[in-house]
């Protein structure tokens, strides 16, 4: 897929508990040839607590990385974190207000010079890529992985802001993992919430909602959690084991960034995805992968033709 390059924001966590996110997004993205480049100078967006503190100070956060954007000629954005997507967005709106705008204009010292388009990478994959784009690309099939798809409260909402799927209940990474080859089950808390960061001072809360999220995929089935989010995979993979200690339940459920299955199903070494990073085992997942019969060369070139 040949395109122009877009401006990739890391974000935070992407350097850090997340990195294996990061660095399985990359790698997919240059396997299905879209161009990252990365925000020069980046910082951070503020993250959960900023807007609570100061919405100026908030808004020049996000702002400024918009800012830098500029600077390499980019205004197409895109970010594979749903509460970094949802700080650039809320920062373009904030922008606007008569008060919000000019108090961050002046914590910066600079303006915004462009309306600047920003997405999930998630997004970017669905609408620009598409799921039959992918399977054409998919080598080795994720046949035999029941999967259940979390996007998380934030990935889709609110409506308005985000623009993105159904609120309520989204499909696209559905598609995406089904194009992959998984076998992706109905799930119908696609969008509850896990807790978020809430996991020190409210842990009991993060336990109990996140139990119900594990509760139900282990009861459909499921070999393993797909996810877009570095707080949703912290607190269902990380704290697995104290949410099931609090549950007095044992799921060993791996919990994959949606972007480590694609990358499996295109072919991409495990050590390219960052694997070695999830805590809970996902070795029985991937046996279930490795079991799937790769694509013949003939046939995935006559699919790709076929593609063209």
């Amino acid at each position: 897929m040949a395109s122009s390059p877009l401006a990739y924001y890391p974000g935070c966590s992407g350097l850090g508990t997340s990195m294996e996110y990061d660095r399985s997004t990359r790698a997919v993205c240059e396997a299905l040839g879209i161009p990252l480049k990365d925000i020069p100078d980046w910082s951070c967006c503020g993250s959960t607590p900023a807007h609570t503190v100061d919405h100026a100070l908030s808004t020049a956060l996000s702002a400024r990385n918009l800012i830098q954007a500029e600077t390499i000629g980019l205004s197409d954005i895109a970010t594979p974190c749903p509460s970094c997507l949802k700080n650039l967005k809320t920062a373009m709106a904030r922008w606007q207000d008569p008060k919000i705008g000019p108090a961050a204009e002046k914590l910066l010292g600079k303006s915004l010079q462009e309306r600047h388009r920003v997405r999930s990478v998630l997004q970017v994959l669905y609408e620009e890529l598409g799921p039959e784009a992918l399977a054409a690309k998919v080598s080795r099939p994720l046949a035999g992985l029941k999967v259940v798809p979390y996007y998380g409260c934030l990935m889709t909402r609110p409506k308005d802001l985000m623009d993105f799927d159904d609120e309520e209940y989204p499909v696209s990474m559905d598609r995406l993992l089904e194009a992959a080859g998984a076998e992706v089950l109905p799930f119908p808390l696609k969008v509850e919430c896990c807790g978020a960061s809430m996991g020190i001072p409210l842990n009991k809360a993060v336990t109990r909602l996140s139990g119900k999220i594990l509760e139900l995929a282990a009861s459909l089935g499921a070999d393993a959690v797909a996810v877009a989010c570095p707080l949703c995979q912290m607190n269902l993979d990380l704290r697995q084991g104290q949410v099931e200690k609090a549950n007095h339940a044992i799921y060993k459920l791996p919990v994959f960034y949606y972007t480590q299955l694609l990358g499996l199903a295109l072919g991409l070494p495990e050590r390219d995805l960052g694997l070695s990073k999830l805590n809970v085992n996902p070795e029985p997942a991937l046996a279930l992968i490795r079991q799937s019969r790769p694509k013949p060369a003939a046939e995935t070139a006559a699919t790709t033709e076929d593609a063209a």
